[in-house]
């Protein structure tokens, strides 16, 4: 087994209160919850891992999955079972502990996604992903850069609606990690198997979070995960897109803290 202290890198903030997991999402890392990590602390330990080949964890240089680096992350700092808080990629890995590591997680709250098979049929978001992979084909970091910013404002606004605090942390953040890659690395990626299938066997108390803004395929898998499993609910942030925690902290913090007071 790898040995998580030397290939990933967290954030803890070996507080009081029960372990509370922030998962960020693809392409991002553990910075996209500076507004969440003060605040949740005074209740919570507070964990926020970058996720392998994100942030300042290690690229990964043989087969791995997200969940089971997080399990690892997990057990060997003692947590026993977690509160996982996870947007987009960081959603499906919340998903895919509670189905592959149940023993690790007490709560999940999952933001615009629903598991690690994601459904897009939207012609917009294909349109993103092709401009993204157009641009790192090219090797135009830039550009890739400024073709996933447009996950932040959604379909229907532009990076100019979003606070530019936010649209420079999403920047630097996509930068970061981007720039750790080739375009001719392989990918070592395992997936999860049937997890749509299989999420009618999750019991945890799980909520979805859906930002009105978002666009309608993450919106969509996100109440479709909240309908399979076996305790779940949606709630959507009005006005935000694909990271309400970024662009409505106060609002996003609250009924984050609702939802876990009841778990």
């Amino acid at each position: 087994m790898m040995d998580v202290l030397k290939e990933l890198h967290w954030i803890d903030t070996a507080t009081s209160g029960r372990p509370l997991v922030l998962l960020h999402g693809g392409f991002l890392d553990h910075r996209m919850w500076d507004d969440q990590i003060p605040v949740l602390a005074e209740r919570y330990r507070v964990i926020a891992p970058d996720a392998r080949g994100h942030g300042r964890s290690a690229n990964a240089t043989a087969p791995f999955r997200h969940t089971d680096d997080l399990a690892a992350l997990l057990r060997r700092l003692g947590t026993g079972p977690a509160l996982l808080v996870g947007v987009s990629m960081g959603g499906a890995v919340a998903v895919d502990t509670a189905l592959e590591h149940p023993d690790l997680v007490a709560a999940a709250v999952v933001v615009g996604a629903g598991t690690s098979e994601p459904v897009f049929d939207d012609p917009w978001v294909h349109a993103v992903w092709a401009d993204l992979g157009s641009a790192l084909a090219a090797g135009d970091l830039a550009a890739a850069v400024e073709a996933f910013t447009r996950f932040g404002p959604g379909p229907h606004r532009g990076v100019d609606d979003l606070a530019p605090g936010v649209v420079d942390r999403l920047r630097r953040m996509t930068h970061a990690t981007l720039s750790k890659h080739t375009a001719d690395e392989p990918d070592h990626r395992i997936p999860v198997p049937e997890t749509w299938k299989r999420a009618a066997d999750i019991t945890v108390p799980v909520l979805t979070v859906t930002g009105t803004l978002d666009a309608p395929d993450h919106n969509a898998m996100a109440e479709r995960l909240a309908r399979t499993v076996g305790n779940g609910r949606t709630v959507p942030v009005d006005g935000t897109a694909h990271y309400p925690n970024m662009e409505r902290p106060d609002v996003f913090d609250r009924l984050v803290e609702d939802f876990l007071r009841t778990v």
